[in-house]
């Protein structure tokens, strides 16, 4: 199995702590796919398993950077790693779009307005909703039928932004409800994209559609294949997933003193494990768990 929840190390974040823990005790190596994603390689036993992972991220207290003025660069000045964001994918069918993308944005200008309007118009019609699209669903489909979750806005905005010569790539994280109302459903990872605007890569969401605060990215590729949670080479069943993502406040900070000496570790350093104990839930009062 391959699994990707680890918060990617070189993301616009800091890692404080981290540590993996997994029941029984697997043999778990962590490569670096050619997107530079931190994955997870093990083999599962017969049985039960669980894999767990908790970290504690230092991130901006500013919302999502927008730089309206920031240009799209033409195809002829973009760097070599970015042409391949503006490739259709497995799922993402950009050049089934071309005719829609350019008559709903072509008079659009050539800067982030343009990107901004394809956020716009997926967030205005494409229904969210759990249940109205399944792991099969592609960027056409949701095109067609207007309705889906985070996955499918992330999908849909890459390919018409890919459609449209602008490099894009779906992204996938932790989000946690800093300064907004927490929703009254279970959190669960978040996907959202990437435009690369102006010489470099710019968060967008035409989910929420909003700046947020927050983000802790764990991956980034060209569509949903690329950056799959987990992916099994043979029969396996989920049969739970919690994933949460909470703010420390001053109130709540927690030092360095109050880590598990076992699983203490410096941002640069690999994933400490702990090797078949339960870690104390209540050692570390924040955390992204898988």
């Amino acid at each position: 199995m391959l699994m990707l929840v680890r918060a990617r190390p070189d993301a616009d974040h800091e890692i404080r702590y981290e540590s993996r823990w997994t029941e029984p005790v697997l043999d778990v190596r962590e490569y670096g796919d050619g997107f530079g994603n931190p994955c997870w390689r093990f083999v599962l036993p017969s049985g039960p398993s669980v894999v767990r992972y908790d970290a504690i991220v230092e991130v901006s207290g500013a919302a999502d950077l927008v730089v309206a003025d920031a240009p799209l660069v033409p195809v002829q000045q973009l760097p070599d790693e970015a042409l391949v964001f503006t490739l259709p994918s497995r799922y993402i069918e950009s050049d089934l779009l071309l005719d829609d993308a350019w008559r709903l944005f072509g008079g659009t200008p050539p800067t982030w307005a343009r990107v901004q309007a394809v956020c716009d118009w997926v967030h205005a019609n494409v229904e969210y909703g759990y249940g109205l699209s399944g792991p099969s669903t592609t960027a056409l489909d949701v095109f067609k039928q207007r309705q889906g979750v985070c996955r499918d806005f992330a999908q849909l905005s890459v390919a018409l932004c890919r459609a449209l010569n602008i490099p894009a790539r779906y992204t996938f994280g932790y989000l946690p409800d800093i300064a907004v109302e927490p929703p009254d459903v279970p959190m669960d990872f978040h996907a959202w994209f990437e435009a690369y605007l102006g010489g470099r890569w710019y968060t967008f969401d035409a989910r929420h559609n909003v700046p947020r605060i927050g983000r802790v990215k764990i991956a980034h590729g060209r569509d949903a294949v690329d950056v799959a949670l987990s992916t099994a080479y043979g029969g396996a069943t989920l049969q739970s997933m919690v994933v949460w993502a909470d703010e420390i406040t001053e109130q709540g900070a927690i030092s360095q003193d109050t880590l598990p000496v076992s699983a203490g570790m410096p941002s640069s350093g690999p994933v400490a494990d702990h090797d078949g104990e339960s870690p104390d839930p209540g050692a570390v009062a924040a955390q992204a768990r898988g």
